[in-house]
């Protein structure tokens, strides 16, 4: 699954409440279809989209779009950073916590991998567009979305997020038309960014992303995508560089181990209360348990310019694990049952015997949902494969994070 296909989704009427990268794509399809027909289309949490010629637009919520741009962080006058002691923590550790600056709430990281963390980060006067739309609202009647654009008051729309790389990890040099500044006495660059985050569409000033550098050569970098062209502005997001200090080196946990991978495969990411990467972030209040990815060949650990989904063809082999309530599934729960059902992407000439589909492991009480999908992720991996990996898995008390383990522990055979 690609970037753009992801934010359409985020941004599509219709929310990521099942758990394969096919639904999640096919949601924003289908929004993307409503929307091509003269429909205009809110998110889970009120975000609006526009197809224009193909791509995403993030159009203006309530107050106007503006056509100036925001104006660059400033960071002549501010003094010498002080020297943050960063511990040297390994893959899969939250190394920091959540924090505010100014109208910005970042939270706690809910995303490790072998490169980086991530955490969602808010804003006041925006709807954050995280949370899907539950059942009772559907059965409430009317519309939920408009409905809760009225009850926001027509605040403008936002998707950002907060991505904390290891030393070595981010290559600032690799920001497309990045612009080297200053903030609050670090090294740091600002971009605007494309429609929908796709690299083949022009820039939307609605879009942003300001890297930088909070340790001797390790980088971190906000990204926002926004229905507002001025908020939030590059001053806005440069208030977060100060606030961005070291805790307390904590595992990431995920409430599963596995007994089984497949050769060359190896974990790239996970999610902690949320699935593993940038649909965690997409559904970060969606009450998801825990997930992780793998990828085959390992990941690259240097020259990193966006998480590892957000890249053009950034895990060209690998498949999910998701742990999730049932009522996050859209198959019907059967518990105790194990199902498994092939996949449907399309396959270049020449890669050998069909990969992909996902299974379903349903617990005693139908209640939690183990799935391990190869949907969207080149869908290389046979189907008995991937039921072999469902079964090799042992979920812990999903309600009880003491019998959870560390991602680094439980990911590995």
């Amino acid at each position: 699954m690609q970037l753009h296909e992801l934010v359409d989704a985020v941004t599509g009427q219709e929310p990521p409440m099942t758990r394969t990268a096919d639904d999640i794509v096919a949601a924003g399809r289908r929004a993307q279809r409503r929307r091509r027909a003269g429909f205009a289309s809110a998110g889970a949490a009120g975000l609006v989209v526009v197809a224009v010629a193909g791509a995403f637009a993030l159009p203006t919520l309530g107050a106007g779009r503006d056509t100036t741009a925001a104006p660059p962080p400033v960071g002549a006058a501010a003094a010498a950073p002080t020297e943050a002691r960063w511990a040297d923590a390994p893959p899969f550790t939250f190394t920091f916590q959540g924090y505010d600056a100014g109208p910005l709430h970042v939270q706690d990281p809910i995303v490790a991998s072998v490169g980086y963390q991530i955490a969602s980060v808010y804003s006041d006067g925006h709807i954050s567009n995280d949370k899907p739309v539950t059942a009772d609202e559907i059965e409430a009647g009317g519309d939920p979305i408009e409905q809760k654009k009225r009850a926001a008051g027509g605040k403008p729309s936002l998707w950002a997020y907060l991505t904390v790389y290891r030393p070595g990890v981010f290559d600032p040099a690799g920001i497309k038309n990045g612009r080297k500044v200053t903030v609050a006495g670090h090294r740091a660059v600002q971009a605007t960014l494309p429609v929908g985050l796709d690299p083949s569409k022009p820039v939307d000033e609605g879009n942003k992303l300001l890297a930088w550098e909070y340790a001797p050569n390790a980088w971190a970098a906000v990204t926002s995508i926004s229905s507002s062209v001025a908020s939030p502005s590059f001053q806005d997001l440069g208030g977060l560089v100060g606030g961005l200090k070291p805790s307390r080196p904590k595992p990431a946990t995920v409430p599963f181990t596995v007994g089984y991978v497949p050769a060359g495969y190896r974990p790239l990411q996970s999610g902690t209360h949320a699935m593993p990467g940038l649909s965690g972030i997409a559904a970060a209040r969606a009450g998801d348990f825990g997930g992780a990815t793998y990828t085959r060949p390992a990941a690259p650990t240097s020259g990193l310019t966006a998480p590892y989904d957000q890249a053009e063809n950034g895990i060209k082999d690998g498949f999910h694990i998701f742990v999730t309530p049932a009522g996050s599934s859209n198959q019907s729960p059967e518990p105790g049952v194990t199902k498994c059902y092939p996949g449907s992407d399309r396959r270049a000439p020449g890669d050998g015997a069909g990969g992909g589909g996902f299974c379903n492991i349903w617990n005693a009480d139908g209640t939690v949902v183990l799935q391990v999908s190869g949907m969207g992720l080149g869908n290389k991996l046979p189907l008995a494969e991937l039921e072999k990996v469902a079964k090799g898995i042992r979920v812990a008390d999903v309600r009880d994070e003491s019998t959870w383990t560390p991602a680094a522990q439980a990911l590995r055979p």
